[in-house]
């Protein structure tokens, strides 16, 4: 069997166009899950991953094409439904999974039966993510995982989650970390919604009682929990360079549009509205460029650069269309007086649903997916070169650390 990657443009090309065409043969879209498992069977989930998973080994650049042919025929997206399984979970398992990882979890991640989540934020561990305190303690063949995790997104509607523990207390805090997959149905997981200030429940704390774990479920060595949890997070950043994803411009749609359905004729409100749509279209462009570097040479810092600027701009321009309401601002539907309301993911994280719901929704920007400080760190040490902060306890026995 000749090797894809090993082809030249034309070849690649024309190997794209007609597994697009068997793919899209007669598709009515009935049964978006048949459809997502006859795309990964073809390799056109990922044409960069490997063959059997998903992939064609090719460059990803290739995806554009399957991405815009696939787009332009109306085929469902499996994106808004799984994002964090398909976004963050699977490059991870592709980069450090066993070759039996990837064939249990990339295909039903993809066809969406399996919903995924990320159980890394603790109490006592945010921002200092290595600081973690959940413990997974060995027991013959097992794993036993005691701890509590929180703000995990979608938690309650997953079905698999990506963990993060401690097994090497006595090691340093970044070198004492294991990286696994927990089944959130499994006894000793409790999944507890938290409300937050939209009326929704997007996200969770989680407690870990007892939770056993076989070994086949860790991800990457022992012990190298921290390596394999930063392919996660750049992949979880470079969602913020995708012109794609309606952030910065998506906002600044519906600013525009509640300044028509207001009827505002002030010119110098249509100013400030102006700036605003400058700077979205700014950030539009330079997430077009920085897409571009990351599908040549994998995610890197640039998703640091979308995460600063579109938290900032988010808060920004809703704000603005806040302004624009007037006394209308104060009124919001999104309240669930009987209790807590289910998550709007069903439109996306990032869906308008209306101005109040975005004005509320973009304050958690500057925190999710690391906060816009470890953000600005990352851009100064890994973009900039500056020094980076002092770490004293770099070297430190994790069970030596004062902790709160």
């Amino acid at each position: 069997m000749t090797n894809p990657a090993s082809l030249d443009d034309a070849a690649i090309e024309a190997l794209l166009k007609g597994k697009l065409d068997e793919l899209l043969d007669g598709e009515d879209f009935a049964d978006p899950k048949a459809f997502w498992g006859k795309q990964f069977d073809l390799g056109l989930s990922r044409v960069y991953f490997a063959s059997g998973h998903g992939g064609l080994k090719l460059d990803p650049s290739w995806q554009q094409l399957v991405d815009d042919r696939l787009k332009a025929a109306g085929a469902p997206s499996n994106r808004v439904i799984n994002g964090i399984g398909l976004g963050f979970a699977a490059p991870t398992i592709e980069a450090w999974g066993t070759e039996e990882q990837k064939r249990r979890y990339l295909r039903p991640m993809f066809t969406t039966d399996e919903i995924w989540c990320q159980l890394f934020s603790e109490p006592g561990a945010g921002s200092d993510l290595a600081g973690l305190a959940t413990r997974a303690v060995k027991d013959g063949d097992e794993w036993v995982v005691n701890g509590q995790k929180v703000w995990t997104s979608l938690a309650h509607q997953s079905d698999q989650a990506m963990l993060v523990a401690r097994t090497d207390p006595n090691a340093p805090k970044h070198k004492g970390l294991s990286y696994f997959v927990v089944d959130i149905h499994a006894p000793g997981v409790d999944v507890r919604p938290l409300r937050q200030m939209t009326g929704e429940a997007e996200f969770n704390e989680v407690y870990l009682t007892d939770v056993r774990l076989p070994d086949s479920s860790r991800i990457g060595e022992l012990g190298t929990g921290w390596k394999v949890s930063m392919t996660t997070l750049a992949n979880e950043r470079q969602t913020w360079v995708n012109p794609d994803i309606p952030r910065g411009a998506g906002f600044i749609g519906a600013a525009v549009q509640t300044w028509r359905d207001q009827g505002h004729t002030d010119p110098a409100r249509r100013n400030d509205l102006v700036k605003l749509w400058i700077k979205a279209e700014v950030y539009r462009l330079n997430s077009m460029r920085a897409a571009q570097a990351i599908t040549a040479d994998g995610p890197g810092p640039e998703g640091s650069i979308g995460k600063v600027v579109s938290a900032e701009l988010n808060k920004e321009i809703s704000s603005f269309a806040m302004n624009l309401l007037g006394g209308e601002g104060l009124t919001y539907s999104g309240y669930d007086v009987g209790g807590v309301k289910a998550s709007r993911h069903s439109d996306g994280p990032f869906s308008l649903v209306d101005v109040q719901r975005s004005f509320l929704r973009a304050r958690a920007n500057s925190i999710e997916a690391g906060s816009t400080e470890i953000n600005k760190n990352i851009l100064a040490e890994r973009i900039l070169g500056l020094p980076g902060d002092v770490k004293i306890d770099r070297n430190t026995p994790w069970n030596e650390l004062k902790r709160n």
